[in-house]
C-alpha cells in the first residue's frame, strides 16, 4: 500500500506570491497541470482520494477523480496553515517572515498548532491508507506536505527547496511510512510519459 501526497495545482495567488484565502481556484496552468497530474496517475492504482476542502486542493482533487474514477472525501484537517489576518496580503507587503520559526500570525495558527493539526490529521490518513483495497491519494498543501515528510515519515531528505504545484511525493507503507519518490514534477515537463517513474 502506498500514500500518493499531493500539492494542489497552481494558483494566481501562488503566481503573483499572496498568502492565499481558502475560496482561491485554480488558474488556467493549474488546471492543466492537475489534469496532466491525472494522466500521471490514472493507472497506478488509486483507490480512494482524501483532499482539503479549499478551493484549490478540492480542484485539483476532482481532476484526479476524473482520471482515476476513485471515490472523493474531504478532510478539514488537510487545510493549508492559517495565516488569519495576513490571508490576502502580497508576500511584499508584508512586514515580518509569515514562515519565520517563533512567527504567530495575528489570528492565524502558530507552528505549534499547524503542527498539532497535520499530526490529528495524519492519524486519520494513515487508518483510511491502511483500509483502501489499492493506493490512498491525499490532496492537500505545501506546508502539510512538508509537516508529514518532516514528522511522519521516514526520509532520507527531507529538507527539499520547494514543493512545486502537483508536486507527487510517495509513501510506501504500513507504518512507518517511508518516502520512496519526494517533490517530482516530472508530469509538468513536456517530455514527461505517463508513468510515475
Amino acid at each position: 500500500m502506498a500514500i500518493y501526497l499531493i500539492r494542489h495545482g497552481e494558483t494566481h495567488a501562488n503566481a503573483t506570491r499572496v498568502l492565499q484565502t481558502p475560496d482561491v481556484p485554480l488558474s488556467d496552468i493549474g488546471q492543466q497541470q492537475a489534469r496532466r497530474l491525472g494522466e500521471r496517475l490514472a493507472q497506478v492504482g488509486i483507490a480512494s482520494i482524501l483532499a482539503s476542502d479549499m478551493r484549490r486542493a478540492a480542484m485539483t482533487a476532482e481532476a484526479l477523480q476524473h482520471a482515476t474514477r476513485a471515490p472523493l472525501a474531504f478532510d478539514r484537517g488537510l487545510h493549508e496553515r492559517n495565516f488569519g489576518d495576513l490571508r490576502g496580503t502580497p508576500y511584499a507587503e508584508l512586514d515580518e517572515d509569515p514562515f519565520g520559526p517563533d512567527y504567530e500570525p495575528p489570528g492565524g495558527e502558530s507552528w505549534d498548532v499547524f503542527h498539532d493539526r497535520v499530526a490529528e490529521v495524519w492519524q486519520r490518513v494513515a487508518r483510511a491508507a491502511e483500509q483502501t483495497e489499492g493506493h490512498l491519494a491525499v490532496v492537500t498543501h505545501g506546508l502539510v506536505c512538508r509537516a508529514v515528510v518532516a514528522h511522519h515519515a521516514e526520509c532520507d531528505a527531507p529538507d527539499v527547496p520547494g514543493w512545486g504545484n502537483t508536486s507527487l511525493t510517495i509513501l510506501d507503507g504500513p507504518d512507518p511510512w517511508r518516502v520512496s519518490l519526494l517533490a517530482c514534477t516530472a508530469h509538468l515537463d513536456e517530455e514527461a510519459s505517463s508513468g510515475v517513474a
